[in-house]
C-alpha cells in the first residue's frame, strides 16, 4: 500500500498564505434575532490555544500529508475532487466552544502515515441486522463488542471516544479543503453525506469485530421505517447495558413509543395508526415520489474549491434521517444532545443503528428503477476521507470504492418494505375546486414570489410560483425532474430549524404529511463553523408525482405553502423561491 510522511512538527514555518478568516455576514437580510442554543461561547482554553497554532503550521508550511504543491495560490492547480483532510489541521479552538467544555476535544490523534484502502479479498459476506429482530446470543456479543471499545484508552483512535469525535469534526466544520483555508468539510449538505457515513459506519464495525475476534461480525441496523422497528430497539433502553446512552428524550425511547418521522420539536397529538400511516408515507415520498434521481436523494456536488454551503443535501438527508436525531436527543438538554446535534451524535450508541438504516435504505434505492443510480461523475468518484481502521492504521478512502457494500465485504437483512405502496393521497377538498376555480382566479388571491422574497420566515407564508413549462408528456417527464429551488436559505448552525413545504394546499389549516400536498420539509441539525453563526444552503424537492395527483399539470403556476415548525429554536431567511427542471 502507498503510504505517506507526515511532517515534521518541531520543523518551522516556511509559508506566508494568509490564514484570514472571511468575516460572517447575513447576505443582505437582517440579523437573526434568536440566539444560538448554545448560549454565549467559553473563554478559550490557553492550551488549546496554544496547540493549534502548531497543528495550523504544519499544513501552511508543509502541506501535511500531501506536500507543499498543495498550496498553489493558483485555483486551477487544484483537483475538483474534495481530498482526505490533513488531521494535523482540525481546528481544536472551534470544537472545545462546540462542546461548551474546554476539556473536551474532537480533534482525532496524530499519524506519521497514511495508507491507501484496499478492498478486502471475497470471502463471507457479513449480514447486518435488523436491531428489533436479533436474538440473545447476537445481542450479547454485540454488546461485548462494545464494552471493548468503550474501555479502550480514550487516546486509541478505535475506543468510543475517538470514534464519536469523527462525527464531531467531519460535520462540525473542523477541517479546512486541503490548501484552501477558506473552504470547508463537512459530511453534511451535499453528495457527500451517503458515502461518508458509509466509510464511517464500516471501519466501526471493523473495530467492533477486530476486538471479539470475529471478522464475519455485523452491526445492526435501526428498522425505523418497517412498523415493528418503530420503536427504541428494546437492546438499547437496558440502563445497564454499554448500549445505553441516558442522554435522550425519555418519552420517546419509552418501551412502545414510536418514532416521528416528521419530528419538528413538538410531538403531535396523533394516535399511533396515524403516526404509522404518516411515516410509511413519508418514507415512500423520500424513497420514490420525491426521489428520482442522484441529485435528489444524494445530494448536490460538493468539489474542491467549493464551500459546501453552495450545495445542499438530498431529500433524504433532511427527511426522515434528521427527525430521527431529534427524536431521539434530550429536549431538556438544548440542542437536543446528544443525538439532536451533529457534533454529539456518536457519543448515542444508536447513532450508528440508525445510520446503518440510512445506509441500507441507499442501497434499497438503487433498486426502485428509473434513473435511480449513482452518480458517475469523477469529482464524486474521487472525493476522498480518512479514518481509522480496525488496526489503528489511518486510511485514505475514496467514494468510488463503497458503492457496493458487498464488495465491502457486507449486505443487510431483508425486511418487507411496507412503505413501497403507501403513495400520498391529495385532499379531496383541492381535487373538487379543481373543477370550478381557474388557475387564473388563483393567482388573484395570492401574491408572486418577486412581491415576497427574501423574507424572514417567522410565519405561515403561501406564495405563487410560475412554472417554466406544463402539460408535458411522459417522455419529458421522465427526463426531467420539475423541481421546487428554495434557494439563500440561511440559518444559525447552532440551531434547530424545521419547516414543512406544501403544494397548491390552499387551506388555513395544512396538510398533514401523509397528503400529496406535502413536498417536503427542511432541516437544520445544531452544529457549528470557525466562519461564522450562521450558513446558507437550498432545498430542492420533486414535483413530478405531486402534480400529476392533484390535477395541477396544466396550471401555469403553483401555489407553495412555507410552515416553520413551533418546535424549531430559530427563524430562517430564505433569499428566493424557483421552479426548475431538473435532468
Amino acid at each position: 500500500m502507498a503510504s505517506f510522511t507526515m511532517p515534521n512538527p518541531f520543523l518551522a514555518k516556511s509559508s506566508q498564505i494568509s490564514l484570514t478568516k472571511r468575516p460572517s455576514t447575513t447576505h443582505g437580510f437582517k440579523n437573526f434575532t434568536c440566539k444560538a442554543t448554545n448560549g454565549e461561547e467559553n473563554p478559550k482554553d490557553e492550551l488549546i490555544k496554544s496547540s493549534r497554532f502548531d497543528r495550523r503550521d504544519l499544513l501552511v508550511g508543509l502541506g501535511g500529508l500531501y506536500g507543499a504543491t498543495s498550496l498553489s495560490s493558483n485555483p486551477s492547480a487544484f483537483a475538483s475532487p474534495v481530498r482526505a483532510p490533513d488531521l494535523s489541521t482540525c481546528d481544536e479552538e472551534t470544537v472545545q466552544q462546540i462542546i461548551g467544555n474546554s476539556a473536551t476535544r474532537c480533534c482525532p490523534p496524530l499519524s506519521k502515515t497514511m495508507v491507501d484502502f484496499k478492498l478486502p479479498k471475497p470471502g463471507t459476506i457479513r449480514v447486518r441486522p435488523a436491531a428489533h429482530l436479533v436474538d440473545k446470543a447476537y445481542e450479547a456479543k454485540f454488546k461485548k463488542a462494545l464494552e471493548l471499545m468503550k474501555a479502550l484508552p480514550d487516546d486509541d483512535p478505535r475506543s468510543f471516544t475517538q470514534q464519536a469525535k469523527i462525527h464531531c469534526a467531519y460535520c462540525s466544520y473542523a477541517y479546512d479543503q486541503i490548501g484552501l483555508p477558506d473552504e470547508l468539510v463537512s459530511a453534511h449538505g451535499s453528495w457527500l453525506f451517503f458515502p461518508f457515513h458509509r466509510w464511517y459506519l464500516y471501519f466501526f464495525e471493523r473495530i467492533l469485530g477486530k476486538l471479539i475476534d470475529d471478522p464475519t461480525f455485523a452491526m445492526p441496523f435501526w428498522n425505523w421505517d418497517s412498523a415493528g422497528g418503530m420503536s427504541m430497539p428494546s437492546m438499547y433502553t437496558d440502563p445497564k447495558s454499554p448500549l445505553y446512552d441516558k442522554v435522550r428524550d425519555a418519552v420517546h425511547v419509552a418501551p412502545g413509543a414510536m418514532v416521528d418521522l416528521d419530528y419538528g420539536g413538538t410531538d403531535e397529538k396523533i394516535t399511533k395508526e396515524q403516526q404509522l400511516k404518516q411515516n410509511l408515507t413519508i418514507m415512500y415520498t423520500a424513497m420514490v415520489s420525491g426521489s428520482s434521481s442522484a441529485k435528489l436523494f444524494l445530494g448536490d456536488p460538493y468539489e474542491s474549491g467549493k464551500n459546501v454551503e453552495q450545495s445542499g443535501g438530498g431529500r433524504f438527508e433532511s427527511v426522515p434521517h434528521g427527525p430521527v436525531h431529534m427524536w431521539v436527543g434530550d429536549r431538556k438538554q438544548p440542542p437536543g444532545l446528544n443525538m439532536g446535534a451533529l457534533y454529539s451524535a456518536g457519543r448515542d450508541p444508536v447513532f450508528y443503528a440508525h445510520h446503518s438504516n440510512c445506509d441500507r435504505l441507499w442501497n434499497v434505492w438503487k433498486t426502485l428503477g428509473g434513473n435511480r443510480k449513482d452518480f458517475s461523475h469523477k469529482d464524486w468518484l474521487d472525493s476522498e476521507f480518512a479514518f481509522y481502521d480496525e488496526n489503528a492504521q489511518l486510511v485514505k478512502v475514496k467514494v468510488g470504492d463503497c458503492l457496493d457494500s458487498k464488495k465491502l465485504g457486507y449486505v443487510y437483512q431483508d425486511v418487507e418494505l411496507e412503505w413501497l405502496g403507501k403513495r400520498p393521497t391529495p385532499r379531496v377538498k383541492r381535487v373538487l375546486d379543481k373543477f370550478r376555480k381557474k388557475d387564473v382566479a388563483r393567482a388573484a388571491d395570492f401574491p408572486v414570489v418577486r412581491d415576497v422574497f427574501p423574507i424572514k420566515l417567522d410565519k405561515v407564508t403561501k406564495v405563487l410560483v410560475h412554472r417554466p413549462k406544463k402539460n408535458r408528456t411522459k417522455k419529458e417527464k421522465a427526463k426531467d425532474e420539475e423541481i421546487l429551488v428554495i434557494e439563500g436559505i440561511e440559518v444559525e448552525v447552532e440551531a434547530f430549524v424545521k419547516f414543512d413545504v406544501f403544494i397548491n394546499d390552499e387551506d388555513e389549516a395544512a396538510s398533514a404529511p401523509d397528503k400529496t400536498e406535502f413536498a417536503g420539509s427542511f432541516v437544520n441539525l445544531p452544529h457549528k463553523h470557525k466562519h461564522g453563526k450562521t450558513m446558507k444552503t437550498r432545498l430542492k424537492l420533486a414535483l413530478n408525482d405531486l402534480l400529476e395527483d392533484l390535477g395541477a399539470e396544466d396550471d401555469d403556476n403553483v401555489l407553495v405553502t412555507l410552515v416553520p415548525k413551533p418546535g424549531s429554536t430559530c427563524f430562517v431567511n430564505i433569499r428566493n423561491i424557483k421552479i426548475e427542471l431538473d435532468d
